[in-house]
């Protein structure tokens, strides 16, 4: 059983007693129920729906971003409704945002890396549990610190602090330290580390193939540090480490190596007594596929708590799920004692965050007036410094600071116009545009035109018209995108730099970092890693010479290329 009184929990006598009395009073059916953080999305049958989750009586729920009103209105059903408190999660990466869609998008992870100041990440964590307390939550998915190794890696990217494991380190230390000071438990994610793989563990069993030595340099050293600054909870990744996994059991073949939410040597093995981790372990979703490849569901589902998870992420079933994990319980695949150390731990981590205290005194929901906060416009001044500090420029050939006295006529090319994972904000092209006129260029929307070889366009028509060339990419990556490529137009890559030679041409990228990859010739390349308008409104200031660009990129942007240097 677990140390009450030891990191992370440091539970009083008191809150110590609150745990065993509850877990001794519990039935089966409620302790398999404590095992489940289910999901909440915004419909309007949010009544039914959570009466439905309710019935099973599950230990949290994570919500999906929706309004903020909204939110508040089911965190006090659910706490109001519920004997043991809950978990109210939400994946809490770059602001309020992650958990109310009116919440501010401070920064992703990589744009705070990129000022290379930890007090950044404080913000960060700071604004994230404000926005979320105001509406209840208690739970942050976050902080993401895993290392950005292989810029392939279609799920990683900005989510990271980078590829410096010295820098995440600090990032994501800070990051727990604040938003553990603030209320909320942190769960550092995605153990045991995401960003090798250029494959994504939503579609696939992705591997990390990192040599025993190596990763306790790297993802060892990185995990460490937030758990040293007492990290209450860990998310367990879809993800295998074979160098670990056969050297804590030698007895493994290849064909039985399984990811970490299946693992009990990496779960128990590595992160519990090698890295000295007492805290909880929550499994990550397991609707992805990266759990459900290696065995039945069936098997699966009860295998999880088995393995060493304390929480079991989402179902695919909600009945058919709870009906094999109390199946496990009956045949022991579960048994009795680990039940009862999962439901401790779970218990425990809520007695750390003083919920029993704050529902017996009727205040686990704060009242609406505290929804101000959220999306307010000192946390947008604070992203906006947060941006005038990140945005790299990665190279340039002199064009910059730009005058509309100098070149007026501007072809705007845009790739794409959606936000990184989650979609949290989108639509930035149009403002960006709206602000680049209002300085004075004439801007003209790049649209491809038919006809295939011989009946192209004049190469001297393009070149005799415009001054400049802007590329305005807000690729980013997502959930079951297995690439984060440029896909140009047709006919034959119509948007594609092609009039670098002629026309003086900036790329700027306001989510991926390595675009480079795709355009290697472009001789002046900005990184901003955040699409919002906060970043947006730094940029301008940065292109015209008003302000500096001071931002260290957290990785490599040249992919490891010479080509992308020129």
């Amino acid at each position: 059983m677990p140390d009450l009184r030891g990191k992370p929990f440091n539970l009083s006598e008191e809150e110590e007693s609150w745990v065993r009395n509850t877990l001794k009073n519990m039935s089966r059916e409620e302790k398999i129920g404590q095992l489940f953080c289910l999901i909440q999305r915004s419909d309007d049958k949010w009544r039914q729906e959570a009466d439905a989750i309710l019935k099973y009586r599950p230990g949290g729920i994570m919500f999906r971003p929706m309004e903020s009103e909204k939110v508040w209105m089911l965190s006090r059903y659910y706490q109001d409704n519920s004997d043991i408190p809950m978990f109210l999660a939400a994946n809490l990466e770059r602001g309020g945002a992650g958990l109310v869609s009116d919440g501010t998008n401070y920064a992703s992870n990589m744009q705070v890396a990129a000022t290379d100041d930890e007090a950044y990440a404080l913000t960060q964590a700071a604004i994230c549990a404000r926005e979320a307390k105001a509406v209840g939550g208690n739970w942050s998915f976050a902080p993401v610190i895993d290392l950005d190794y292989n810029f392939r890696n279609p799920i990683t990217n900005t989510r990271t602090y980078g590829s410096d494991p010295e820098r995440v380190a600090r990032m994501g230390r800070a990051y727990t330290k604040t938003i553990q000071e603030q209320g909320l438990a942190a769960s550092i994610k995605h153990f045991p580390g995401d960003g090798v793989d250029e494959r994504d563990q939503h579609l696939v069993t992705s591997v990390n193939m990192m040599e025993c030595a190596e990763w306790e340099e790297t993802y060892g050293r990185v995990y460490q540090a937030s758990i040293d600054e007492g990290a209450l909870t860990v998310m367990a990744g879809h993800i295998m480490l074979p160098s670990w996994s056969k050297k804590l059991n030698p007895e493994l073949h290849d064909r039985d190596i399984l990811p970490a939410t299946l693992s009990p040597e990496i779960l128990n093995g590595l992160l519990r007594e090698r890295l000295g981790f007492n805290g909880m372990i929550v499994s990550d979703a397991t609707t992805m596929v990266g759990m459900q490849i290696p065995m039945s569901r069936e098997k699966a589902v009860p295998r999880v708590i088995a393995a060493g998870c304390d929480m079991f992420l989402f179902t695919r079933s909600f009945e058919e799920d709870y009906a094999y994990m109390a199946r496990g319980v009956e045949e022991g695949v579960i048994t009795p004692e680990r039940l009862d150390e999962a439901v401790t731990r779970i218990l425990a981590t809520k007695a750390a965050l003083k919920l029993p205290v704050k529902k017996e005194k009727g205040n686990l929901i704060p009242s609406a007036k505290g929804l101000s906060v959220i999306g307010c416009k000192e946390h947008k001044e604070l992203a906006r410094k947060c941006a005038d500090e990140a945005i790299t420029l990665v190279k340039s050939d002199g064009t910059l600071p730009l005058d509309p006295a100098k070149k007026k006529r501007v072809l705007l090319y845009l790739l794409g116009d959606m936000a990184g994972y989650g979609n949290l904000t989108g639509g930035m092209s149009g403002y960006f545009r709206e602000k680049m006129e209002a300085e004075g260029f004439d801007i003209t929307l790049f649209v491809p035109k038919e006809g295939m070889e011989g009946l192209m366009s004049p190469y001297k028509e393009v070149v005799n018209s415009y001054d400049l060339i802007l590329y305005f990419s807000a690729l980013a990556t997502k959930s079951n995108q297995t690439t984060v490529r440029i896909e140009w137009s047709f006919p034959m890559g119509a948007n594609c730099p092609l009039y670098i030679a002629s026309i003086p041409t900036i790329f700027i990228s306001m989510e991926n970092p390595y675009h480079l990859l795709d355009v290697p010739r472009i001789k002046t390349f900005i990184n901003c890693y955040t699409n919002s308008r906060e970043v947006v409104d730094s940029l301008i200031e940065k292109l015209m010479g008003r302000d500096d660009f001071r931002g260290k990129s957290p990785v490599d942007p040249f992919c490891g290329r010479w080509d992308t240097r020129l």
